[in-house]
């Protein structure tokens, strides 16, 4: 299966494969075609069997309030007046794990091949290797894992990797009724994206334009905006997302001076026991401690009972 050659797994290093290039993929999401159906939700859980605790009314179209480790696409509803215009519009996003080109949750993950990072560009998780620690949920700019109450792993969106692995499209692209939702190589998306983008500044939509932030190296789930200046009104989805820099600190510092004081602490412990050799009783010390008789003190206040003699 060409589109599973791993190119990058966390807490360890791979080379990228020598012997072919794989193209990237991509997801797009047209927001103005969004109808907020949630036929791309169902379609989720029910591709990868998902089946989440049935919740309560919030007072919101947002069911389930957000995402979770049986819930890995969730619809998000905004609603925004338009000061130019007054209109009132209905902003809809499809939430969910963006597939980042620079990962900030495969940076952070400990766990060797917990997480890893295909040549076409997803970026999955193997929870096998998981250790439930939560790191991944403090790299990821989007908020995107969830830890299960079940079993204390981690779980996202996996962009449907076993069905793009046999040359088919994401669950949630097969049964989007309006085309909102699209899947191809990158280069693909970006040109269909663009012809939508000048469809919208035709309409009158200005700032139209394509999600695929920088900060984190453009992503494989990108977006196509009405206001693209103002990412944040389509329910906080972040302006300039970038990797934290706790992570770049624990893995560019922070952790290779540990693993050199650990490693200068066995080196120093190596070379004492070349040098002076393990530590040894003299036969003479030993002998003295076992010649010396051992004398008990007894405190005179303490009473004490003879058995022989009768008691009052």
């Amino acid at each position: 299966m060409a589109t599973q050659d791993v190119i990058a797994r966390s807490a360890t290093t791979t080379e990228r494969p020598s012997i072919r290039e794989i193209g990237e993929v991509a997801k797009l999401i047209d927001t103005s075609k969004c109808i907020g159906c949630k036929a791309c939700q169902v379609a989720c859980s029910e591709w990868n069997d998902l089946r989440d605790e049935v919740g309560t009314s919030n007072g919101t179209y947002d069911n389930p309030i957000d995402l979770t480790a049986e819930s890995w696409t969730v619809m998000k509803f905004a609603e925004y007046e338009n000061p130019g215009s007054g209109d009132l519009e209905w902003l809809i996003r499809k939430d969910g794990c963006m597939h980042c080109a620079d990962p900030g949750c495969l940076k952070a993950c400990p766990a060797p091949g917990a997480i890893v990072k295909y040549a076409n560009g997803i970026v999955d998780f193997n929870q096998d290797h998981c250790i439930g620690c939560g790191y991944c949920i403090t790299g990821c700019p989007f908020d995107i894992p969830r830890i299960s109450e079940k079993d204390k792993k981690a779980y996202k969106c996996t962009l449907c990797s076993d069905r793009v692995s046999v040359g088919l499209e994401p669950a949630c692209v097969k049964t989007c009724p309006t085309g909102a939702i699209v899947f191809g190589s990158k280069d693909d998306m970006k040109e269909h994206a663009a012809g939508r983008i000048a469809d919208l500044k035709e309409r009158g939509f200005d700032q139209a334009g394509l999600y695929d932030p920088d900060g984190v190296g453009g992503t494989h789930v990108m977006y196509v905006l009405h206001h693209a200046d103002q990412p944040s009104l389509y329910n906080d989805l972040p302006n300039e997302p970038t990797i934290s820099p706790l992570v770049s600190l624990w893995k560019g510092v922070t952790k290779p001076l540990a693993l050199l004081g650990m490693g200068a602490a066995v080196l120093a412990g190596f070379f004492h026991y070349t040098r002076v050799g393990p530590v040894r009783v003299e036969e003479e010390d030993e002998k003295a401690e076992l010649s010396e008789p051992v004398v008990h003190q007894v405190d005179p206040s303490v009473h004490v009972v003879d058995p022989k003699e009768p008691r009052p």
